[in-house]
């Protein structure tokens, strides 16, 4: 088996097996992934039928990105015949009188600033739109027609099957035992074997401090357990695509959900705020409460959405104490990448594996990252103050 490479990426989930995709579309064979589970497994974030993609951001560093994920998707689509991402327009909703109506108006505004069309949508204008939504006092609302699911299991899929056929190496079920890391590139100890590269890209979600605990870094980002849970809704035809967006509402807790898509069912969660775990310690176990809130939450607002309950689904959020991405090399390490998506990063798969490989091969991109650097006060500052809503 070949053991030196110029490029290696720990980690191929949503956004190594994007880095695997763009770095093999240059570089071909000079490409290893390394997954210590089975490929495709569902013990990190990136797993599921769907994720939100939108052009509607809350800050502009963001929504300025967004144009580029869908084109970066698009050549997956291209390339592969698989299209992972599905149009069903969005709305951000929350109450006129509520503090929560800023986030919203954040929205706004960063789409603004970005030049991104969007529509303001009156409590009349939304209940004539989409009946579904049964507000119990008045709301105010945000359209943007592009809005819509990244499928995961579609895209991580499409990612890999390229990797392969541009002639990248994949290992997965492949524990990494040890990295060590030199001047000029890491050697890389695993469970098949001992692997060499000049450039190495750390995509390991809650496991990144492990792989980053030789390189005598430890970065300062949460574990959460997160949850979703798929409605059986007898009212299938309400909720199909087309005549229901993916919706995201803004109060004392953050909900959002999604249309019927992957399941013969609706789906929903409450965004960021399951229980601190780690990666070790997590359990698949759903968090009973939470199922209850949110079936609450959705049976009074939107009351035909729910049904009996499918399933419950967990997976894992990181989240630095600004909540914002973390994508930059090592400050004594220049050829070392890392990436944490702060629990909303899906969407941004495709174009976070076009960045890598820019940085790697090229060493730039026109991308501003400024703003994901580790040298920002919430990654050096002990005493940053924590804000995780978006």
């Amino acid at each position: 088996m070949k053991t030196d490479f110029e490029y290696i990426v720990l980690g191929c989930g949503g956004i190594g097996s994007a880095a695997l995709y763009w770095l093999a579309r240059r570089a071909g064979a000079d490409v290893l992934g390394i997954e210590q589970f089975k490929l495709f497994h569902h013990n990190g974030g990136s797993q599921d039928h769907s994720r939100i993609i939108r052009l509607a951001y809350h800050q502009e560093k963001y929504a300025r990105l967004t144009p580029y994920t869908y084109a970066a998707w698009a050549t997956v689509a291209e390339e592969s015949g698989v299209n992972p991402v599905t149009i069903t327009g969005g709305v951000q909703i929350a109450y006129v009188d509520s503090p929560y109506r800023q986030f919203v108006d954040a929205y706004a505004t960063a789409m603004t600033n970005a030049g991104i069309p969007f529509e303001q949508l009156s409590h009349t204008e939304l209940s004539y739109r989409f009946p579904q939504f049964h507000p119990d006092r008045e709301v105010f609302a945000l359209y943007q027609a592009r809005t819509g699911i990244a499928d995961p299991n579609k895209g991580n899929a499409a990612h890999i099957a390229l990797a392969r056929g541009y002639g990248a190496t994949l290992l997965d079920e492949c524990p990494v035992h040890t990295v060590t890391p030199h001047r000029d590139g890491v050697t890389v100890e695993t469970a098949q074997g001992t692997f060499h590269g000049r450039k190495l890209i750390i995509a390991a979600g809650a496991w990144t401090n492990r792989m980053l605990a030789p390189f005598g870094i430890q970065l300062p980002f949460i574990v959460t357990k997160e949850q979703v849970t798929y409605y059986a809704t007898p009212h299938l035809k309400e909720f199909s695509i087309g005549r229901f967006p993916v919706f995201q509402w803004k109060d004392e807790r953050s909900i959002y959900g999604f249309p019927v898509y992957g399941e013969v069912a609706t789906k929903a969660a409450i965004d960021a705020s399951g229980p601190v775990v780690t990666a070790e310690t997590r359990t698949f176990d759903p968090v009973t409460e939470r199922e209850q809130e949110l079936e609450t939450f959705l049976t009074t607002r939107i009351p035909r959405f729910v049904g009996p309950k499918l399933y419950t689904k967990t997976c894992l959020y990181e989240m630095p104490p600004d909540r914002d991405f973390i994508l930059d090399h090592l400050p004594e390490h220049p050829h070392v990448y890392v990436f944490i998506g702060a629990g909303h990063a899906y969407k941004f798969a495709s174009l976070i594996g076009k960045i890598f490989s820019e940085l790697a091969i090229d060493g730039h991109t026109l991308h501003d990252i400024r703003p994901f650097t580790l040298n920002r006060p919430a990654i050096t500052d002990a005493h940053y103050k924590i804000n995780l809503r978006i």
